[in-house]
């Protein structure tokens, strides 16, 4: 029976994503199996779990999911020892409408599975009010039950004896301290971490987080605050692949589509065969459909541009077969991509999408789209859970909507996707069929 625990924090940046790899680390170190999960639609943390762990990690959210799925993607803990799952932004953060199952916050998670909460809180600036913000989260909503807490970034001996009387007073555990430490500091860009597999010093990176961990946390007293966790019977996820042999964008600029998705077309019988557009790879011309996942194409625009074969492969495909694109893919698909200096590099040109990075806006959010026309995998009026997180602007968007999409709100937003011929795009990461 493994032992369940989830990670998080009041808020983002706090340290959850190292304590989660160091822990994990330090507890495969002394001859444990670990299993990781990210709650949340965060696509880049899985990664930097499955270099901690070797097992591969994957997303459970409860906006997206119902229960059933969310049961199924979890009963991969079944054979460990220890089974994580790190929270993303604060405890309680979520959307106001529910979705399937929740709203997406980290708390509905541990409320389902049963498992405590491990949070991190980083005393900066502050003392006895650390407490407080603990107690707080504590009794915030009565079904979250709080393991204890491990305090980060603490300034010196004197602020930690000051912040653990108070959590000590408050009735709450303090497993361990961290100083300020920054060998254990993950790069960041704009999307959030640089990817785990851009870093060939990750291994060592995380060696050094559960080295320096193992030294100020107390590991025993954590898994004995654990909960015993044995995962219940599901019928498995609601995924219709996309094709039967899909060809798969995959390198550093297009990396962003969620293991559970991939797992889940390989399940239902699809072949994936990757290929990397920044080594001017076609397509596999065998395949059935073509589908590039997000990632981080302004960063690569000018070589995109330049990879003459790819965009001609891609084309050529596009003529017979469909071709789809998500978020970043989508913007490749697009005529043109405008990068953060201003300057303009022609794409593939199958769809009439034009973006800039040089006018920067946010977008972030669950996304719901009903399907206007058909994509791979998908028929018109299918309603589809997603995620959209960029920074790009749209200049122009002139073929045909793909979808009418709503925000977590139910409010209608501009980012429609869209479809020309045998080219469809959207600008959200597809998470889940709606049932």
């Amino acid at each position: 029976m493994a032992a369940g625990l989830v990670i998080s924090a009041p808020a983002s940046g706090v340290g959850k994503t190292t304590l989660t790899l160091a822990l994990a680390r330090a507890w495969r170190n002394r001859g444990l199996n670990v299993q990781c999960f990210k709650s949340g639609p965060d696509y880049i943390d899985p990664a930097f779990h499955a270099a901690a762990t070797g097992r591969a990690s994957v997303n459970i959210d409860s906006w997206a999911m119902d229960r059933g799925a969310i049961a199924h993607l979890v009963s991969r803990g079944a054979d460990a020892d220890v089974v994580l799952a790190e929270g993303s932004m604060g405890l309680f953060d979520g959307v106001a409408a529910r979705g399937v199952s929740g709203t997406g916050a980290t708390a509905d998670i541990t409320e389902m599975l049963g498992w405590p909460v491990l949070l991190v809180i980083d005393p900066s600036g502050q003392a006895q009010t650390a407490a407080a913000i603990a107690a707080g989260l504590r009794d915030y909503r009565p079904g979250v039950r709080l393991a204890g807490v491990v305090l980060n970034r603490v300034a010196s001996p004197r602020h930690e004896d000051l912040v653990r009387r108070a959590l000590r007073d408050a009735g709450i555990a303090v497993f361990g301290a961290l100083p300020r430490h920054a060998e254990i500091g993950l790069p960041k860009r704009h999307l959030g971490l640089v990817q785990a597999e851009e870093q060939a010093g990750i291994g060592k990176l995380i060696d050094e987080a559960a080295r320096f961990v193992a030294e100020h946390v107390d590991l025993d007293a954590v898994l004995r605050a654990a909960a015993n966790w044995s995962p219940a019977a599901s019928n498995g996820l609601n995924v219709t692949p996309p094709g039967q042999r899909i060809a798969l964008a995959r390198d550093a600029a297009f990396s962003f589509v969620y293991p559970h998705m991939l797992e889940a077309w390989r399940a239902a019988g699809a072949e994936i065969v990757p290929f990397s557009p920044l080594a001017d790879e076609p397509p596999d011309a065998s395949a059935d459909v073509c589908w590039l996942p997000g990632g981080y194409p302004e960063l690569h625009a000018g070589k995109i541009a330049a990879n003459a074969r790819f965009r001609s492969g891609v084309r050529s495909f596009a003529e017979t077969r469909p071709v789809h694109g998500e978020c970043g893919g989508y913007m490749v698909l697009g005529t043109a991509l405008t990068d953060a200096d201003g300057v303009r590099h022609e794409m593939a040109g199958l769809l009439g999408l034009e973006t800039s990075f040089a006018k920067r806006r946010m977008h972030l959010g669950y996304r719901l789209a009903e399907l206007a026309t058909p994509m791979p995998g998908h028929r018109a009026g299918a309603r589809l859970r997603g995620h959209e997180f960029h920074y790009s602007t749209i200049i122009a968007q002139p073929d045909t909507p793909l979808a009418v999409v709503h925000d977590a709100t139910g409010a209608v937003i501009a980012e429609t996707g869209s479809r020309r011929g045998q080219a469809t795009g959207t600008f959200f990461h597809l998470i889940a069929e709606d049932r």
